[in-house]
């Protein structure tokens, strides 16, 4: 992996030298959350937690980088054994993760990590960049093939990304929440994930006869090709796959009324013996249009999401936090004036209950209590810096958010208005927050 130590804020490296000037490299523990669901999100789907850990296995500081910080002016009064520290740096810390695929809810630690603070404070802004980026993403792609009762979503949002590794990395996730596969060839080869692929107006348009373009298509790619048909018009480009005797494996469609010409097109395909011949759409598609083609019974066999998967338009981002939560072996928690922004301190643990194989609800406790039929959902990833267990593949991670999803309540899953999933706080916490809140509490003088 290319180094990434300098992907950072500005702050992690400022705090970070003064606990190093200050002697204070102690011993802490912080977690990763989403403070809410976004709207109409009923759950998440954990996902970029195998690069969080490369980057974890990764870090480092290279002599050009720490040249670079020591330029800068704000680092001028910070001592030069700062910079050394930084050049023999490793992350040596101990981490905790929920497995990718597996459905989330707010509060609920997806990473906990403990390390000397300064190792710990460093790595924040880049694990908060990665898991909730492709959290996201993995969502929305859960939603998506939800929505589509069973077809195949593909994803196509590589061109909308919010840049080249962006979309590499969206197809990672999309494929994490169920997609079939995507259009975007290095995450194919970097993942393993199945890549697909049409051709675009404009190899139709460079010809002056569209009939031809489609031979010509068809003689290089004869086993998978797959034909757009809206170049010019829909119903004639069939009309000319058919006179030429062309057996495409697909059609695609990607403008105009899809669920009336979508119809049209299969019955001029199966009166023609093109039967096995499938629909794949395209245009601006997201879950809540995919539901809508599908409830006006439109023939279409795959679905390809472009910028409203790669992107999570409709929530392109995630409240995720990293806070304190035990410094020194003394719980640690943000008091806040406003009352959603109070995290809570100590080691923690989500414990799930299941029944007749649905999820029934989460208790948020400390990592030390216990809750009898329950299932603790962190589990141990890195120990002193190295990685724990067996790398899963990313076609098991898949399988398992599907098993997930599928556990949960079918109205916390609905698209519109789901049912809030129930996450209670256990007793254990609220006390350590007490505790925390006596010790921080001002001391009032009477007159």
């Amino acid at each position: 992996m290319h180094n990434s130590a300098l992907k950072t804020d500005l702050y992690e490296l400022t705090m970070t030298a003064a606990y190093f000037d200050v002697d204070l490299n102690l011993p802490a523990t912080f977690e990763l959350f989403v403070r809410s669901l976004p709207e109409p999100r009923g759950y998440l789907v954990a996902a970029g937690l195998e690069q969080a850990i490369e980057y974890l296995e990764a870090f480092r500081f290279d002599s050009e980088q720490i040249n670079f910080l020591r330029a800068q002016p704000v680092f001028a009064h910070v001592s030069s054994s700062f910079f050394e520290y930084l050049a023999q740096v490793r992350f040596s810390g101990d981490v905790w993760a929920i497995p990718e695929g597996v459905p989330v809810f707010p509060s609920e630690p997806l990473l906990r990590i403990s390390a000397p603070v300064i190792e710990a404070q460093l790595v924040e802004t880049y694990l908060l960049s990665m898991i909730t980026f492709q959290t996201s993403i993995a969502t929305k792609a859960a939603r998506c093939v939800q929505s589509a009762a069973g077809r195949s979503v593909l994803e196509f949002g590589s061109r909308r990304a919010h840049g080249p590794e962006a979309g590499v990395l969206a197809a990672r996730a999309a494929f994490v929440g169920g997609c079939a596969g995507s259009s975007n060839v290095e995450a194919s080869r970097r993942f393993g994930i199945p890549m697909f692929g049409t051709l675009a107006h404009s190899f139709i348009s460079a010809y002056g006869n569209e009939e031809q373009s489609f031979r010509d298509f068809t003689k290089v790619f004869p086993d998978d090709t797959v034909l757009l048909l809206d170049t010019y018009d829909t119903l004639e480009a069939v009309k000319k796959i058919i006179a030429a005797g062309l057996k495409p494996a697909g059609v695609r469609l990607d403008s105009g009324d899809l669920a009336s010409l979508s119809k049209e097109v299969r019955r001029r395909l199966d009166q023609n013996g093109l039967r096995q011949t499938k629909i794949i759409a395209s245009s601006d598609l997201d879950e809540h249009a995919i539901t809508a083609l599908l409830a006006a019974n439109a023939p279409i066999d795959v679905f390809g999401v472009g910028t409203a998967l790669a992107t999570s338009k409709d929530a392109p981002a995630l409240g995720g936090v990293y806070k304190l939560v035990e410094f020194n072996g003394e719980p640690r928690a943000k008091l806040s004036e406003s009352e959603e922004k109070i995290s809570y301190p100590g080691r923690k643990q989500v414990f799930r209950y299941c029944k007749e194989d649905f999820y029934t609800g989460d208790v948020i406790g400390l990592k030390s209590e216990a809750f009898p039929g329950t299932q603790p959902l962190l589990e141990p990833v890195m120990a002193e810096g190295r990685r724990v267990g067996p790398r899963p593949t990313l076609g098991d991670t898949r399988k398992r958010s599907f098993t997930e999803l599928s556990k949960l309540p079918e109205d916390v899953r609905r698209l519109k208005n789901p049912q809030r999933y129930k996450v209670s706080i256990s007793s254990g916490i609220e006390r350590e927050l007490q505790t925390v809140r006596n010790r921080t509490s001002p001391v009032r003088l009477i007159a």
